[in-house]
């Protein structure tokens, strides 16, 4: 019986709320980007409409705050959370 290697999840969903979902226009996305510093690096180019707001988000990996050089591998959700205003 031989054992096979199940490659790591590439693929993790994006999620948008408030200020980010407008500025991109849609309220999720899939990434296949390597670190959470490569994804942001894309969204900027992608949606230049996040340059203002991108760096002020909370990034969320799985629920956690983590560096940008974060592998995303196996990662399932990442979720971009402008600041809120009220208690």
């Amino acid at each position: 019986m031989t054992t096979e290697q199940i490659p790591a999840q590439r693929t993790a969903t994006v999620r948008f709320f408030a200020a980010a979902q407008e500025a991109v226009g849609q309220d999720a996305m899939t990434t296949d980007a390597e670190t959470l510093g490569a994804l942001k690096t894309a969204l900027l180019a992608q949606h230049p409409a996040l340059t203002g707001i991108l760096p002020r988000c909370a990034v969320l990996v799985d629920g956690a705050r983590v560096d940008d050089d974060f592998a995303l591998t196996g990662a399932q959700t990442i979720d971009v959370l402008p600041p809120f205003a009220g208690g």
